[in-house]
């Protein structure tokens, strides 16, 4: 399963959120895989997509960081299988 996450860093500030990336890696549990991630310019929300298949997983990752960010999470399917329904549902 693919899930986009909105990241709101805590007070609007990264530099703690960088900072324990920079020491700490992603944090991410075995089996949560990272796709890729968009910051805005102004660098106080970070939208990510990440993919497992036990949201266990993600919940863990978030736990990890919910100290510093806020999460929204979304779960998402590909614009081609969003396609791929919709043509299916005639």
């Amino acid at each position: 399963m693919l899930y986009m996450i909105i990241e709101n860093f805590r007070n609007g500030d990264p530099a703690p959120v960088y900072a324990r990336f920079r020491a700490q890696g992603r944090l991410a549990p075995e089996g949560l895989r990272y796709v890729s991630s968009w910051v805005t310019e102004d660098i106080r929300r970070c939208y990510q997509v990440m993919q497992c298949d036990d949201r266990a997983l993600l919940d863990a990752w978030i736990m990890a960081w919910s100290d510093l960010v806020d999460f929204e999470v979304h779960p998402v399917i590909t614009s081609a299988d969003a396609a791929a329904r919709v043509e299916a549902s005639g």
